[in-house]
């Protein structure tokens, strides 16, 4: 363990359960007292724009709001001691408190016409996109197995999603960038009061799925394992959560940010929790995390956006560009998803050919995989597909083998070969 690692932990040991209860305890707020008499007046004073976009990012809190609470219920089952299980008990009511200010809010100053809370959620659903979907139903998922499976791999699993991938990763930055604006522009109190007292809450949510986490890795490395089987499957529909419709990037720049920037402080604070549960980005297996832990946030954010404009990340949009530069950027994500620890002391070639982009290939020795533009010569095994198929593959989880059976791929090589590469790229890219 590295000493920066070693001194997050530290942290996180400092921190009981208890404390973290009792901080419940001294942080009371209702959601029926916020204030909102002047902020119709403030909403209406937005643009046009800054109030679709506000709807865009409210609905994502107040459907989010709304789900967790409903989920919670098998998590305090599961949890592996009373403290765990206690403070757990205080986040649902926390949840569901949040839910009854996104209620009020949306009927006292957005307007939105319906009495229950069922009427206001119901007006989320037309902003919800791909990624937020594919996150969000993972959680329902989550939250059914964890009713059927309490063991501590499983309560482990369904902490980083709930805690470190909703809370930290997505609503965390959110919440960031949506008080900053209205902290400056002073126009909805009643709103910026109720997200203080919701990202106040959130935070102690965040500490405590950081602590379970670090507790629970000590106990079984079968844990980091199957934290690391959610995060491969999950991160492609995390990523592609704070994609505005239309990829219309006035949804945020009417707030004050970019893109790349909510991004980039994501990056920043997850890399952060993980360092502070005692296992880091930097030490997960190959493909788990699709960029490297140790490059600058500001440029993992371009890289990713970038990407996910160009249709290979996030929402299937039909036509991926294939450009030189997306395929060089997308290709680099795939060498990182290589584990070269595998290879039998040779060096071991994978060649893409695709039927409407350039071929690119990977070379895995030494240690190390990377990926170069072109015919490789001699390869080990040869990929046949269109760059569509392959990044439905890869990054959207499309099964290989109904891709085989449409004739959309044609993986050739040795029956050795193929398996070597199974070993080694797994079955994210399709190869398993």
């Amino acid at each position: 363990m590295s000493t920066q690692t070693a001194k997050a932990v530290a942290a996180t040991d400092s921190v009981s359960y208890d404390d973290l209860y009792r901080r419940w305890e001294n942080s009371p707020w209702k959601a029926t007292a916020i204030d909102f008499s002047t902020d119709r007046v403030g909403w209406q004073a937005l643009s046009d724009m800054q109030r679709r976009s506000g709807l865009w990012l409210y609905s994502m809190f107040f459907y989010g709001e709304d789900s967790v609470a409903d989920n919670l219920s098998p998590y305090i089952d599961a949890a592996p001691t009373e403290e765990q299980a206690y403070f757990l008990t205080t986040q649902q009511v926390d949840e569901a408190r949040h839910a009854v200010f996104f209620h009020r809010f949306f009927q006292e100053v957005i307007g939105v016409e319906g009495e229950t809370l069922a009427d206001t959620l119901a007006t989320t659903d037309e902003h919800l996109n791909w990624g937020y979907r594919g996150v969000f139903g993972r959680l329902d998922r989550m939250a059914a197995e964890l009713r059927k499976d309490r063991s501590l791999p499983k309560f482990a699993q369904a902490i980083a999603l709930y805690h470190l991938i909703v809370e930290a990763t997505l609503a965390q930055p959110g919440q960031h960038f949506i008080q900053d604006f209205f902290t400056k522009a002073g126009e909805m109190p009643g709103f910026l009061e109720g997200m203080d007292n919701v990202a106040t809450d959130e935070q102690r949510h965040i500490g405590f799925g950081v602590k379970s986490l670090a507790d629970a890795f000590r106990r079984s490395d079968e844990c980091k394992a199957a934290v690391d089987e959610m995060l491969r499957e999950v991160i492609p529909y995390a990523l592609a959560v704070f994609v505005p419709p239309g990829f219309d990037r006035s949804y945020t720049r009417e707030y004050g940010f970019e893109m790349e920037d909510i991004f980039a402080f994501g990056l920043g604070s997850i890399k952060a929790k993980w360092r502070a549960t005692g296992y880091p980005l930097e030490e997960r297996p190959p493909g788990v995390f699709p960029l490297d832990p140790t490059m600058d946030n500001d440029e993992s954010a371009r890289i990713v956006v970038a990407l996910l404009e160009a249709g290979v990340m996030g929402a299937p949009n039909g036509r991926p560009d294939a450009s030189p530069q997306t395929q060089e950027r997308f290709f680099e994500i795939v060498a990182r998803s290589f584990d070269a620890s595998r290879v039998n002391g040779r060096p071991f070639m994978v060649q893409w050919r695709f039927s409407d982009a350039d071929p690119w290939h990977v070379r895995v020795c030494d240690g190390a995989a990377r990926a170069v533009a072109g015919e490789a010569g001699v390869a080990d095994v040869t990929v046949q597909t269109d760059w569509k198929t392959w990044c439905d593959m890869s990054v959207r989880n499309a099964s290989p083998v109904a891709a085989v059976l449409r004739r959309k791929l044609r993986p050739q090589g040795s029956p050795r070969a193929l398996y070597e590469l199974s070993r080694m790229a797994g079955s994210r890219f399709g190869m398993r």
